[in-house]
């Protein structure tokens, strides 16, 4: 049998089609495919958002920002001299993206404008640091990606 080159197009045409088909059936059928949003109240979750993005703005609108110091003891975390070591709640959170078991919370009590991290809670690498805390009733919020 002798196939002319109207019919090639067509099986051409037909093997493509059949190809697009078959991905679209097993992308839609696939459960590894399955996308749904993050989080199921997207609205509510929103309204949070909004509250960091408000907290950060707080914290850039202070004299100055805090600052990360590495000493041989530890990282130093050092908070702007406006803000009143009595009044203050919080916590420092770490982040470390290749190594889930080593993130760590750790509460702020000041007796100074410093906090010290001991070097022996923090391995080399990088880490993502989120300074939280609230003063008189006003919400900070202080996030930086240090490697260590």
């Amino acid at each position: 049998m002798k196939i002319n080159w109207g019919t090639g197009i067509v099986l051409a045409f037909i093997g493509f089609i059949s190809f697009i088909l078959f991905f679209v059936i097993r992308m839609s059928t696939d459960y590894r495919a399955n996308h749904d949003l993050v989080t199921e109240e997207y609205y509510k979750a929103e309204l949070g958002y909004q509250k960091e993005i408000n907290a950060a703005n707080n914290a850039l609108n202070l004299s100055e920002e805090i600052q990360l110091k590495r000493t041989t003891e530890g990282l130093l975390v050092l908070f702007p001299e406006e803000i009143n070591k009595q009044n203050i709640k919080g916590t420092i959170s770490l982040y470390r993206p290749s190594n889930k078991q080593l993130d760590f919370d750790l509460p702020i009590s000041l007796s100074n404008t410093h906090l010290l991290i001991p070097d022996k809670r923090l391995l080399d690498g990088r880490w993502d640091i989120k300074v939280s805390w609230s003063e008189n009733n006003i919400e900070y919020l202080f996030k930086k990606s240090i490697t260590y």
